[in-house]
């Protein structure tokens, strides 16, 4: 990882912060881009634990670190101890982006960018769609009020009802459009999935280490379904294989992970990093694994 530093004494340190942490791939791919440009910067993982976050954002500043990737479970307590915050990233509730400024930290998110993005790629239109999203965290919400506008129904699924209602009913005041919660449960899939055309899953069930694991079974699939997984590691989630399995249209997390990461890391530096070479690090970690 500090192959790429040419003065300790100098070098730019951005980190990402986490709990857990050793699933980021992000430390991978930006170290890649900082090395490819000659930029003197690293780019660490540190795991904090939630009542840690405050003092993490200290030493932020206390040390001149300058930016910092934000990802589960913080991205909506982040919120508290930035200094200024995008409008985006305060209508949507949640950061996952910050710069440090002189001692003065801003918060953006560019979760919802890097999503819209990655359908965009993938040729997946969300216009006039019926869409469901299991989940009600920072990822839920970043791609919650960037697909609102766009389709046509919107139900959130999430276990606990006091988040899912709590967003469910912000969406619906804010964009005067009906947003359904819906607790979850076998069941409400069973009902609910046959009139759904794209199905997000923005919760950490699947991801590594526990890669067995689906948010649905398989038998409420349905072949008329476009499944999009925002995990990354793995690249194919348990969820993303019964989808295949089914006949659905697959799209797993990587480039929503690589989309949003040039957002962060072009704040950063004012540089534009080589994506492909982004995405080709990520993959060949996999590989190597």
């Amino acid at each position: 990882m500090f192959d790429q530093l040419k003065n300790s004494t100098r070098t730019n340190i951005i980190c990402i912060f986490g709990h857990p942490i050793q699933h980021s791939m992000s430390p991978i791919m930006h170290n890649v881009a900082f090395k490819d440009l000659g930029l003197d910067y690293v780019y660490i993982a540190i795991d904090i634990a939630p009542n840690n976050l405050k003092q993490a954002f200290d030493v932020v500043r206390a040390l001149d670190i300058k930016g910092a990737n934000i990802t589960v479970p913080h991205k909506e307590t982040t919120l508290k101890y930035v200094d200024e915050i995008s409008p985006l990233a305060r209508r949507i509730g949640a950061i996952n982006t910050i710069k440090n400024e002189n001692g003065r930290l801003i918060g953006r998110n560019t979760d919802a960018s890097g999503a819209k993005k990655a359908l965009k790629e993938a040729n997946i239109n969300i216009n006039g769609k019926n869409i469901m999203i299991i989940g009600a965290g920072g990822a839920a919400r970043a791609l919650a009020h960037s697909f609102i506008e766009e389709v046509n129904n919107l139900v959130i699924i999430n276990r606990t009802s006091d988040r899912g209602k709590t967003l469910a009913t912000e969406l619906t005041k804010v964009y005067h459009k009906e947003v359904l919660y819906k607790k979850f449960d076998n069941k409400i899939f069973e009902e609910m999935l046959p009139s759904i055309d794209i199905l997000v899953n923005t919760t950490t069930i699947g991801m590594f280490p526990n890669i067995l694991l689906s948010p649905i079974p398989k038998n409420y699939l349905h072949e008329d379904l476009t499944v999009f997984d925002i995990i990354y590691n793995p690249l194919e989630t348990q969820l993303m294989k019964y989808a295949s399995e089914k006949g659905c249209r697959v799209l797993g997390g990587l480039d929503m992970l690589i989309y949003q990461g040039i957002s962060s890391f072009e704040w950063w530096t004012n540089k534009t990093p080589n994506i492909e070479l982004m995405k080709r690090s990520v993959l060949n970690e996999f590989v190597v694994k």
